[in-house]
């Protein structure tokens, strides 16, 4: 009831806010044509953008510098823009004429991209950096930011198997970073580093910048392993009496799609299958058309020194499977303000975000598939009241999917807030200082709720309900001083030298009971009768550490030709080994203009680049050096007082390694920024190679032997986090973008594409002194049968997410394996799960007041393993419980009658061709003074996709259960697809 309230009363306000807009639009407007020359050579621009200044209100000329456009009362400036050319705004006063000329930009490159702890000029980037822009995001419904650079930036992944609205995507920068730390690029949100991206909402994002490669990164030392994604958010503008509101809602309609084809009832009777007398279709049971809303608001403005943004986004997705569902709800303000004739500028961010995410157990989504189709969902028998009336069956591993959704409940409430506070003055016209401090504070509220007539956890428990509550806050507090002067003739120097201090507070709890006299979800805990065995819990826990750092960084700029960068990062970390806890990263990087000093023909830029860098990785937690105690059993000290006499039993859980330290990431980085034809095309490749050394691991000891790491001390845990493996890894990254094309008939294109070609990671060697690993086997598929075969080896010297096993070289006449071995001595290299490449291929139409964007993406070269293939495709007599996968690879003829065993038949090529998002949008002409801009857009995500293969999502899988050791695994439990159609209206109201 609750979610239908919103979803009318976010449907009312689209309605309200769409009438209201189409009644504003009847005041007069005029019109204003001119034309627009080059004012070197006097010749007419075709393709300049003319712009209504404050809207997106526009048009281009045409081939001869025409234009026209028409204003409405209250338009006071025109914006004319041009690549390669500095733009002008013209007053439009009572001028019906407006003919102008374009002077040639030659700073045109001295764009401003975010770096660490400030900004640098676009022409002086000499490291691996991509910016993105929110005009070239993606257009869509994406609940998660990342989303919107999906595709975008080279070496750059952004995935999200399935469709869950609340899986998180995985993020991965030039491939894999570690195997026992953190993979994901460390977030920085308006300079506050290690952000979550909860708390910010995509809507408020002005910029992205990515810092890809070690010496771009290096400024934030430990963190930035993984690389950096820095994100900016949008700000007010300080013009006097000047602000505006701007408003977009949209709905969306997301329909299940990509169903693995399964036996109807018949094809299912006739493979042998046991008949209950029913014809259900199970996933249509558990689907359904989640119909959503979301809607936006923001006001900005500002007055004297004084800019200000306020928002609001509010986000409803509910899930294409029944009871799955993420509302979001999002506020930010952002104040800037400078005083002393702005020699002292002041920041102040808040931003507050409530998410409430509801799922469903995923396994539904797999019994769905592969439930009996002629089970029927309720039964009328008195053994069926025992389950609330559905319909089960004491079988292995088979569970009514409806039972699942209805009679369980799986919550999340987070709870994210972000203060910052950055001040910094000008000392003189050469020094500037700067402070800032920041919170970044994150709460989770889970609950687990079992009924007890839940025929799969909750029934011989009697119900079973948990909660368990996360609280990490995050204390950054830094400061920097910048020097910036000609110190020789032509000869630019900036020097940043700087300090930060980082506290981490973790804190958590969790409580399970079973045993309730009837159901009463998660919030009386107080009334399970059992608070010990299976299915019960009581635990809490909470580390504090502590990151302290000095850093500096040196640019030289000489004649706007020749640049150079260092930088010098030392830190300290309190949640490393006695003897290792600080380290130094430094970095180098340098580049050249050759058009500032040669004839490079059509080339307005050819920079050559090349980079050094060492990053560091942060420890998963602050405790891995430490000998870890947790709790051991409950101990009855007198057996005539077991409760009064009992105490909690010391357990130790790790090994102390005082010796355990960052890991180190080394990396060069060879590049060229070019243009061409005046910046009409522009882009950037980049080949680099990294090397990962001391990857942090837990490896398993043996109990009683010497701890080589603690001499004098043995071991009295079966595991030990170490140091102990190497990493080498490399790559070829590829960006081109063409600037307005004309294609005549006053239509502009701007197609962007990029690709990635990986150098897989190897690992170079796995052990350090006594301790030794030949290789590191993951991946189990699964019961039934297959839980003591796991899949992935990765081997020293070998690649990470090599598959392993025996190839099917036929079948017999009666359908059973003929395999090249039967057991792991006789395995062979089957391929690999990691992707050899990516690509993304953006495109932007425009013609007069309509334009078109959309992104087609895929990967290549990787190899997955289709788990629904790979236990419910043979006819044996055993899988006659479940129903049978009959895809375009499955083998009909003879259908496969040996029990199923993994081999290479369920190994699947992963390449694939995905439209990911298309948008239609129409600038509507408005005449009214209060009313900027009135835009309309419809869309759809997921149109279609391309491949071979036969399961749910052929999208990379970076990791398996979280597990970056076993990539390459659909497990069963995957989401559905969802295709979404969206359909939207943005106002701007001034």
């Amino acid at each position: 009831m609750r979610n239908y309230l919103q979803k009318m009363k976010a449907l009312s306000l689209i309605t309200l806010l769409t009438v209201f807009s189409i009644s504003a639009a009847f005041a007069q407007g005029r019109e204003v044509s001119g034309t627009i020359l080059d004012a070197t050579l006097g010749d007419p621009l075709p393709g300049v953008t003319v712009l209504v200044k404050g809207t997106t209100r526009g048009t281009t000329t045409d081939l001869d510098g025409r234009f026209t456009i028409t204003v409405q009362p209250g338009d006071e400036v025109l914006v004319f823009s041009f690549v390669g050319f500095t733009s002008q705004e013209i007053i439009i006063g009572n001028q019906s004429t407006i003919n102008i000329e374009l002077e040639e930009d030659i700073q045109s490159l001295q764009e401003a991209v975010v770096i660490g702890y400030g900004t640098q000029d676009k022409k002086e980037i000499t490291s691996a950096v991509a910016s993105v822009s929110s005009e070239q995001f993606n257009r869509g419904n994406f609940p998660n930011p990342a989303t919107l650079l999906s595709g975008k930036v080279a070496g750059l992944s952004v995935v999200t198997p399935g469709g869950n609205p609340n899986a998180l995507p995985e993020i991965r920068l030039r491939g894999i970073s570690s195997f026992g730390a953190s993979q994901s690029p460390l977030i920085v949100i308006d300079g506050v580093i290690g952000a979550t991206l909860d708390a910010v909402d995509p809507n408020d994002i002005e910029t992205f910048d990515v810092l890809k490669d070690a010496s771009a990164a290096a400024i934030y030392g430990t963190r930035g392993a993984a690389g950096v994604i820095l994100i900016t958010t949008k700000k007010g503008v300080a013009r006097k009496g000047i602000s505006s509101v701007t408003i977009n809602t949209f709905g969306t309609v997301e329909q299940p799609t990509n169903f693995i084809p399964i036996l109807s009832a018949e094809e299912f009777l006739a493979r042998g299958g046991v008949n209950y007398g029913s014809n259900t279709d199970w996933r249509r049971e558990v689907t359904q058309t989640a119909v959503n809303g979301t809607v936006t608001a923001s006001i900005t403005g500002g007055f004297e020194n004084t800019s200000f943004l306020a928002s609001v986004n509010y986000r409803n997705n509910d899930g294409i499977v029944r009871g799955t569902n993420r509302e979001t709800l999002n506020t930010r303000f952002n104040l800037n303000h400078g005083a002393f004739n702005n020699r002292l500028r002041m920041n102040l961010q808040l931003a507050f975000t409530n998410t409430d995410a509801v799922d469903v157990n995923s396994e539904a989504v797999r019994y769905a598939t592969i439930y009996n189709p002629t089970a029927p969902i309720f039964e009328d028998t008195e053994a069926a009241q025992r389950f609330g009336g559905y319909f089960q069956r004491p079988l292995f591993d088979f569970y009514n999917p409806v039972a699942l959704i209805n009679q369980q409940r799986f919550t999340t409430a987070v709870r994210s807030a972000l203060y910052s506070y950055r001040a910094e003055y000008d000392l003189s016209d050469k020094f500037t200082i700067a402070t800032q401090f920041s919170q970044d504070r994150l709460t989770l509220l889970q609950t687990q709720f079992f009924s007890r007539q839940d025929f799969e956890t909750g029934f011989g428990r009697f119900g079973q309900a948990g909660q368990n509550v996360v609280d990490n806050n995050t204390t950054i507090w830094n400061g920097t001083i910048r020097f910036e002067d000609e110190i020789a003739d032509r000869l630019n120097f900036t020097f940043l030298l700087g300090a930060e201090t980082q506290m981490f507070e973790n804190r958590s709890v969790g409580v399970s009971v079973t045993r309730f006299l009837f159901d009463q979800g998660p919030n009386n805990l107080g009334a399970g009768g059992l608070r010990f065995g299976p299915g019960t819990g009581l635990g809490s826990e909470a580390s504090r550490s502590v990151l302290n750092s000095l850093f500096g960084r040196a640019n030289f700029n000489f004649n706007n030709t020749y640049f150079l960068s260092a930088s010098l990062r030392a830190e300290t970390f309190s949640g490393f080994g006695a003897d290792n806890q600080t380290g130094l990263f430094p970095a180098v990087s340098a580049g050249a203009d050759l058009t500032q000093v040669l004839d490079m023909g059509i080339f307005n830029q050819f920079k050559p680049r090349a980079s050094f860098g060492v990053v560091g990785q942060l420890p998963p937690s602050p405790t891995l050096a430490l000998g870890i105690f947790g709790n051991g059993l409950r101990i009855p000290l007198d057996p005539n007082e077991p409760f009064n006499s009992a105490f909690v039993g010391i357990n130790q859980l790790a090994n102390p390694n005082p010796q355990l330290q960052w890991e180190t990431t080394q990396e060069i980085t060879v590049g060229l920024d070019f243009g061409l034809w005046n910046g009409k095309v522009t882009g950037q490749m980049d080949y680099y190679r990294r090397t990962i050394s001391d990857l942090l691991f837990n490896v398993e000891v043996p109990v009683g032997a010497p701890n080589q790491f603690l001499p004098g001390n043995f071991y009295t845990a079966p595991s030990i986090w170490a140091n102990l493996a190497d990493l080498r890894s490399g790559g070829f990254e590829f960006l081109a973008s063409v600037n307005n094309l004309d294609l005549g008939s006053g239509i502009l294109w701007t197609p962007s594409f990029n690709f990635t070609i990986y150098n897989r990671a190897r690992i170079g060697n796995i052990g350090v002194g006594d301790l030794g690993l030949p290789e590191i086997r993951r991946g189990i598929p699964g019961a039934p049968g297959q839980n003591n075969n796991p899949i992935i080896w990765n081997k020293e010297g070998e690649r990470i997410g090599d598959f392993y096993g025996p190839r099917l070289l036929g079948l017999t006449d009666g359908g059973e394996y003929i395999l090249s071995g039967e057991n792991p001595e006789e395995f062979e290299r089957l391929g690999n799960a990691l992707p050899r490449g990516d690509f993304g291929f953006s495109n932007t139409f425009v013609y007069g007041n309509w334009d078109l964007n959309f992104l087609a993406r895929g990967s290549w070269g990787h190899l997955l393993y289709n788990s629904f293939r790979g236990f419910y495709e043979n006819a044996d007599g055993a899988s006659n419980t479940w129903n049978s996968v009959i895809t375009r690879n499955t083998p009909t003829n003879p259908l496969v009658t040996s029990t199923p065993t993994f081999s290479d038949l369920y190994l699947e090529r992963g390449d694939f061709l995905r439209l990911d998002n298309l948008q239609v949008g129409y600038n509507i002409p408005v005449r009214s003074a209060n009313l900027n801009n009135l835009r309309a857009y419809a869309g759809v995500q997921n149109l279609f996709t391309i491949t071979q293969f036969s399961g749910v999502d052929p999208e990379v899988r970076w990791t398996t259960d979280g597990d970056p050791l076993a990539p390459g695994i659909e497990r069963r439990n995957t989401y559905f697809l969802p295709r979404v159609w969206s359909m939207g209206l943005t106002v701007t109201f001034k």
